[in-house]
């Protein structure tokens, strides 16, 4: 995940010009959350070319086919957010998990399509039989991208061949079913119970497409017994200071709904709120990065040391990538990920604040430092 540097010494000891990095390639993804609050994650064939054996969000590259026109390398829209983009997101969450994210055109409300008419499209949309848009417009309906909430940018650092920017949103299915005013409760579509079951694509890329809860996918993450790269790792971490819990069994229909939906108002109040947070800040400046709220934050991870004692590498979080440098854009310059590479993908990923990690070094070498004396 470190950068590169663009020479290198030869044999010879002549500086060696490495290539210039790849152009990321545009894609998007969908953090999808149930009517519960649980949050989708499919788990990725380990022969795929990205994040092989990885849970992850579903989402992928941007098709001009499905999509229009893709905003050129040098274009100004190519790092934000924009309708190819939610597009994209919508199409990929529909075609790596069955869940269609439109609504009926004649009340804006979700779409109901039978079964097997839904596998029928989801194979000709991935096949491209058909564009996804003229055939969900066949059915009556339209794609739903204006209820899609952004939720950060990734860029992929600069060492890495295959590299993406990626738009991440944040999307909502309606809450269940309550005695109380819908439009006062739910920031999504207009409210109406209709149950979505995800399912993988057959084993083309997934194996398994599941709804759990923020904590559960979490400790699942940190016991090993599932594969989370940082990004994933990262915006979970930050969901789960407001997806807290399910509530009570021993709750009202009306209280259940109202639970989740004081969720949902607080992660909707997180992804705008500026400074996005206390720390960062030096002789009392705030850094630059924490006025971009989260919904605009671009995120390109770089190296930044090896903890000592530790054995993982401390990623930092707060450069946008080398396409957007001294563009005003940035990241989070509070948090880092640490995280330890193995062949089988990355291990003992964890979120920690940048000022808690530079402590921790410090005193390290400081102990390793009276150690040499």
């Amino acid at each position: 995940m470190s950068q590169r540097h663009n020479s290198s010494k030869s044999e010879g000891g002549k500086p060696k010009e490495r290539p210039p990095p790849s152009i990321p390639r545009t894609s998007a993804s969908i953090l999808l959350l149930s009517p519960t609050n649980k949050v989708l994650l499919l788990h990725r064939v380990r022969t795929s070319t990205s994040f092989p054996s990885a849970h992850v969000f579903p989402g992928g590259n941007l098709s001009s086919f499905h999509e229009g026109p893709i905003p050129d390398v040098d274009s100004p829209a190519r790092h934000v957010d924009g309708e190819p983009y939610r597009l994209a997101a919508v199409r990929e969450t529909f075609e790596e998990s069955g869940i269609l994210l439109a609504l009926r055109q004649d009340d804006d409300r979700l779409l109901h399509v039978p079964a097997d008419v839904l596998e029928d499209g989801r194979k000709k949309v991935h096949s491209g039989q058909v564009r996804f848009g003229a055939w969900v417009a066949s059915l009556g309906g339209s794609l739903d991208v204006d209820n899609l909430l952004p939720f950060t940018r990734w860029v992929t650092p600069t060492n890495v061949p295959k590299r993406f920017s990626t738009q991440m949103y944040l999307y909502m299915l309606p809450l269940g079913p309550s005695s109380t005013d819908p439009s006062s409760l739910d920031a999504g579509p207009k409210q109406e119970t209709i149950l979505q079951v995800p399912t993988h694509d057959g084993g083309l890329e997934h194996t398994a497409a599941t709804f759990d809860t923020v904590s559960a996918w979490l400790d699942k993450a940190r016991d090993g017994s599932i594969i989370l790269f940082p990004p994933q790792l990262y915006l979970l971490t930050l969901l789960s200071q407001f997806l807290t819990g399910s509530a009570a069994s021993s709750c009202s229909a009306d209280e259940k709904v109202r639970h989740y939906s004081e969720q949902r108002s607080a992660v909707i109040s997180f992804l705008s709120r500026t400074p996005t947070s206390p720390a960062g800040s030096k002789e009392g400046k705030k850094h630059p990065s924490a006025l971009i709220p989260w919904a605009e934050k671009v995120i390109s991870p770089t190296a930044l040391f090896m903890l000592p004692g530790d054995g993982r590498l401390v990623l930092g979080l707060d450069k946008p990538g080398p396409e957007l440098a001294n563009s005003g854009r940035g990241g989070d310059p509070d948090r880092v990920v640490l995280v330890e590479f193995k062949k089988e993908g990355p291990r003992r990923v964890e979120v920690r604040t940048r000022e808690e990690v530079l402590t921790q070094r410090r005193e390290a070498e400081e102990i390793e430092k009276k150690g040499r004396l």
